[in-house]
């Protein structure tokens, strides 16, 4: 297992890092939310009021001192007493985000939230949801009203007609729930364009627990040429893929065959946004780098590579439009344009728990002649004959997703006809 890290990022770094990824994603306005830090001694460092969160700087942070006092060029967020409320709360919080990202404000709006049921991910990650009551922004009866919510143990909470407030164990903690919340929440509502959304039940939970012990360990050779450029190429697309939404920072997995009986893969429990070189976990013979933790999604990977020697490279991904396919039962038709058809050929469709329970029979279900599978309620799986060539896949996937649920206020999709099929399967398959 990996050790743990010591935590050495300012507590003014880290959340300007912070809001400049929740900006660059447009999960928050220029005006909208705020973030805070809370340490061991009582400090609470927050967001200013009135500055731009598009261009944050470190010497913008404020600290709200535990004696009283305020350190810092402007004045706090107008929303620090709700922060300080769900602190006095929670003591085991010292992280938290609030926004209005869209798909969460659209939930606050309609006095919903969403169902962690969607995912085992989320609800791991995020747990039941909570709901606080509208009050004035800024005002004491806010705080109170997020504060109880809080105080009922949720980590996760809709304010109604006012966005999401997320607490975790740290700022990267409560930003992790958040962006998978609000993920889940997109997912939600894409999916209800195609039809009846399905949820998991306890039982099917329970199965995404059961995914066998961990691997057995050995030291490494040292690296080879090879070894070092598929590392490269990996944390590259990873964070590419992150970039572009086709994965979020708790959810996404990329490996890499190395030779016959060995492979690279992404290792758990890692942000994809921040990922290096020396954090993917090279598999050999079923043993795994000694001191790291690769990605669940490992022994699935490994099955593929045993059973297709002309997969080369594997990724799982949750882009939104694509993953919205995996919780209905609405049919994924590649026959769109001819590069989807292309590049997708036949989409499978995989049913909930296989991945956890038997990852021979998943791997017999792809091929390099169907490389795409929808996971029942746990995103896509792709492979290709390289990385470049399983993300362009995973790309592909995503914007033939999109286009067809773009399509649907439109009127009814019209497929490719079976002569232009065959003509593309002549052309270009055989």
């Amino acid at each position: 297992m990996q050790a743990m890290k010591r935590d050495l990022v300012h507590p003014r770094d880290e959340i300007m890092r912070t809001m400049e990824r929740i900006y660059r994603y447009r999960m928050t306005t220029t005006s909208g939310g705020n973030l805070s830090i809370r340490e061991p001694n009582g400090d609470i460092w927050i967001t200013p009021a009135r500055v731009d969160k598009g261009s944050l700087r470190r010497e913008d942070i404020v600290c709200m001192r535990a004696d009283g006092s305020v350190e810092g060029a402007h004045r706090p967020s107008s929303e620090f007493p709700f922060h300080k409320a769900i602190y006095q709360e929670r003591p085991d919080l010292s992280g938290i985000v609030h926004a209005h990202p869209v798909a969460l404000v659209a939930f606050s709006i309609c006095r919903q939230s969403p169902n962690t049921y969607l995912f085992h991910q989320a609800r791991h990650i995020c747990g039941e949801v909570g709901f606080a009551p509208y009050a004035l922004p800024g005002s004491e009866a806010l705080g109170r009203n997020i504060a109880q919510t809080f105080a009922r143990k949720f980590n996760s909470v809709i304010l109604e007609n006012h966005g999401v407030a997320v607490g975790g164990q740290g700022l990267q903690n409560a930003f992790e729930r958040f962006e998978t919340l609000e993920f889940t929440a997109k997912t939600i509502i894409k999916a209800g364009l195609l039809g009846k959304v399905r949820y998991l039940t306890p039982q099917q939970l329970e199965w995404s627990r059961q995914h066998g012990a961990p691997l057995p360990t050995f030291v490494p050779s040292p690296a080879s040429s090879l070894e070092k450029e598929l590392r490269g190429q990996l944390c590259n697309f990873v964070r590419r893929g992150y970039h572009q939404r086709l994965m979020i920072s708790t959810q996404g997995s990329f490996s890499a065959r190395l030779d016959d009986t060995s492979f690279l893969i992404t290792p758990s429990s890692s942000d994809r946004h921040n990922l290096e070189c020396e954090d993917i976990v090279l598999i050999e013979n079923g043993h795994c780098e000694a001191g790291k933790s690769p990605s669940r999604a490992a022994r699935i990977h490994e099955a593929i590579y045993r059973q297709h020697p002309g997969v080369k490279s594997i990724v799982n991904g949750y882009p939104v439009n694509a993953t919205a396919f995996s919780v209905t039962d609405a049919v994924f038709d590649t026959r769109t344009i001819p590069e989807s058809y292309i590049f997708l050929r036949e989409v499978q469709r995989v049913p909930y728990g296989l991945q956890f329970q038997d990852p021979e029979q998943l791997a017999r279900q792809v091929s390099p002649r169907n490389p795409i599978a929808l996971l029942e309620n746990d995103g896509v799986l792709v492979c290709g004959t390289t990385i470049l060539d399983a993300f362009d896949r995973l790309e592909v996937l995503e914007t033939t997703a999109e286009a067809m649920i773009n399509s649907r206020p439109l009127g009814t999709m019209v497929p490719m006809s079976d002569q232009v099929i065959e003509e593309l399967v002549a052309a270009f398959l055989k």
